[in-house]
Parts: structure tokens; C-alpha cells; sequence
């Protein structure tokens, strides 16, 4: 649509960040000599699987393994590893074994699964207050990624490259990047959704409205590509997402939207969130990438206060991208209206719309007591698996 578009200077799929893309899987000859060099064993927790899984498939590329003390700190401090690539947060094996050590070969399990062999490179205590702080802007443990490192990550820090022997087994498949990317369109520009809800109205109007942006191709595409892995407490299982996502693309059967969900475990870090999905999604093909007010904001569960600025994951993703040539797009404020479906609430404020509101705990609230869901907020699919689960 417009001169400056990234697909304009483009041909193909956009190159993964460090220009290629990750592959640390090994074949199928190396896989019983790979296995059985493994001196010892480490049980992956579910968000270790996420990045075992992230590392080997390349979503983490250029990272060839768990971050070395050096640029985990690197990383902590600066959003910057010490070969001068962004990285919004550490890659780490973390473990209270006081026997690893450097040199060994660690054969990293998960639920019955052989995963990888890490090589330790790198062992040290972190100093988590200070990884707190530079991460999520915060030490307090009412956020739930200082919570997390606290009271689940263990005391040592592990680093290494890793060698992929099987990816975990989920009942969400992940398409890895290379087989995302072989279902892009070439030339064309690729923008990202990232979320961790279900999927309603207002979402599928807003990604589907970002296609006609001023910087994006005329022939783009969008990638729904929701994180499966661990979120908050509170969120719908990620096994149940999934459902609702299939129910979806299968209804509103759109040419120009892909389909892919992301085995990635949330912090809810903010800015530094936002940095890390927009690498993610380069490597995954993306050239754009939605970005909502608040995303991957939080609040503190005793005063409810944010613990980030509205614009703040915006305003630093805005600055990350063109470092990543990447480019964002603005998440719209939209709103439902008797008279004209979804404008944009400066749009119905402006003509003196009618505007229909239903807030998620209200929706919540109908959906256990069986009460009709009105279908300009949320898809027919979506309810009946939301209430059959």
C-alpha cells in the first residue's frame, strides 16, 4: 500500500534475527551417541520444556543454548547480550544439584521425554534481586515473574549449548519456525497477534483491521500466534485455548490469517516482554508486530496497581524495532456500537455512538450460569468450548 512497507525492499520471507535461523536438533544417526554421552540427568520444569523447545527449534534465534553468567548479566542490565544482540530477557537452566558441574553432559528430561543434552559451559548463583529489578522494573514479589524466580527457579544457574534430541509431546502442536515460515507468502509483509485469552470479537476485528495499516503490504498476512505454555494463575489452560483457536480458524476460514500457537511461558515483563516476542516473531517470519496498550502488564495483587505505564511496552518496542527491521503496529481501541459495529472509541466519543460494554468478569459471570453471550463479543465456537470445559 505504501512505499515504505518492509516488503517493498524484500524478497522472500523476512531472514530469522543474526540472519540464521537456529536448527539444534541432531539427526537421527547422532541420537543414541548424543543420548548416551549424558553423565547426569536434570528434570525439566514446564517452563524450562517451553525454552528447551524455543532454543532448539530456533524461536530463540541466534541463542544456541542457556545464556553464560556473562551475558545472562549482559541481558539483565542492558536488554543486550555481550555480542550486542537485544534479548528482552535471560535463557536459563536452573538447578539446586550441588553435584553439576562444568563439563558435565546433562541430559535434560521431561515427563518421561529425553529432551536435549546440555553441555555445561557455566555455573554460578545469581544474584535475583538484582535480576528482578532489571527484568520487570521491580523486586517485589506481588509481580509474578519476581515470584516465579523467588519460589520456583532454583539456586544455580546453568549455561551451555544444547543438543535437541525430541521436542515435548503437547496436546497444543507447535508448528516450529521453519515449518511457519514455509507457509508465508514470499515478498509480502507478516503481522503478528500475540495473546494468551481466548479470542473474541473485538480481537479478531482489531487483527484483521491491522492488515490495512499504513505501513503494511497490500498483500499481508496476519499470524495468530497465541503462547501456550505456563501464564498466570488465573488464565485459561492453555490445553483449552487451544480448542477455542482450532473451533475459530475453522469458522471464520480467512485466507489471510495463519494459525500457529507458541510453547513460551509468560512473565509478564512488560517492555521487556514485548522485545522478546517481537524477536520471537522475526524468527517465526513476522516483519510487524501488534502491540496493545499494557501488553504484558500486571498489577500488584494487594494494591492493584500497574506495575508498568500504559505506553510502556509500546514506546520501548517502538524504539527495539527498527534495530530488529521490524515495525509495530499499534493496537486499536475498539468498541462495539448500536449504530456502525466496531469503531474505534475516538471515532463512536466523536459521532455519539452508542457503545455496548461487557467486561471480562461480567462475561465470566454469564458464562457459568449458562445466561446467552451476546455474538458481537464473543464467537458461538468459542463459548460452547469455554463451556464445555
Amino acid at each position: 500500500m505504501t512505499a515504505t512497507s518492509s516488503s517493498s525492499q524484500r524478497s522472500g520471507v523476512i531472514a530469522p534475527y543474526g540472519g540464521t535461523l537456529v536448527d539444534l536438533m541432531v539427526s537421527e544417526t547422532e541420537h543414541s551417541a548424543v543420548r548416551a554421552s549424558a553423565n547426569t540427568s536434570l528434570e525439566c520444569s514446564d517452563r524450562n520444556a517451553c525454552d528447551v523447545e524455543l532454543l532448539v527449534v530456533g524461536g530463540f534465534s541466534p541463542e544456541r543454548g542457556f545464556m553464560h553468567q556473562v551475558d545472562y548479566e549482559s541481558v539483565v542490565a542492558g536488554h543486550r547480550t555481550t555480542s550486542g544482540y537485544l534479548f528482552g530477557l535471560p535463557i536459563v537452566m536452573d538447578t539446586d544439584r550441588e553435584d553439576v558441574a562444568v563439563g558435565d553432559r546433562v541430559l535434560l528430561t521431561y515427563k518421561g521425554q529425553d529432551l536435549a543434552v546440555l553441555s555445561v559451559e557455566d555455573k554460578w548463583e545469581p544474584d535475583k534481586v538484582v535480576e528482578a529489578k532489571g527484568c520487570y522494573g521491580t523486586t517485589s514479589l506481588e509481580h509474578p515473574a519476581v515470584r516465579m524466580i523467588a519460589t520456583e527457579r532454583r539456586r544455580y544457574y546453568l549455561g551451555g549449548p544444547i543438543q535437541g534430541l525430541q521436542l515435548p509431546d503437547r496436546v497444543f502442536p507447535c508448528k516450529t519456525p521453519a515449518e511457519v515460515r514455509a507457509d508465508l507468502p514470499d515478498g509480502e509483509d507478516v503481522v503478528a497477534f500475540q495473546c494468551r485469552n481466548p479470542i473474541h470479537r473485538a480481537h479478531y476485528e482489531l487483527f484483521t483491521r491491522a492488515l490495512h495499516a499504513q505501513n503494511v503490504s497490500e498483500n499481508a498476512v496476519v499470524l495468530v500466534h497465541p503462547t501456550c505454555g505456563p501464564t498466570q494463575q488465573d488464565d485459561i489452560p492453555g490445553a483449552v485455548r487451544f480448542q477455542t483457536y482450532e473451533r475459530l480458524a475453522a469458522e471464520v476460514a480467512n485466507t489471510r490469517i495463519r494459525w500457529a500457537y507458541l510453547p513460551y511461558a509468560m512473565h509478564m515483563a512488560g517492555p521487556r516482554e514485548a522485545l522478546q516476542h517481537m524477536i520471537i516473531r522475526r524468527n517465526y517470519g513476522c516483519t510487524h508486530f501488534i502491540i496493545g496498550r499494557d501488553m504484558a502488564g500486571c498489577k500488584s495483587s494487594l494494591s492493584g496497581d500497574d506495575f508498568y505505564g500504559p505506553y510502556d511496552a509500546q514506546n520501548f518496542a517502538k524504539e527495539c524495532a527498527p534495530e530488529l527491521t521490524m515495525e509495530t503496529v499499534p493496537s486499536l481501541n475498539l468498541v462495539f456500537t448500536d449504530e456502525e459495529g466496531y469503531v474505534t472509541a475516538e471515532h463512536a466519543e466523536a459521532r455519539g455512538l452508542h457503545v455496548k460494554k461487557l467486561s471480562g468478569t461480567q462475561f465470566r459471570k454469564m458464562l457459568r450460569s449458562g445466561e446467552e453471550i451476546p455474538e458481537w463479543f464473543a464467537f458461538r465456537s468459542v463459548v460452547e468450548v469455554l463451556r464445555a470445559s
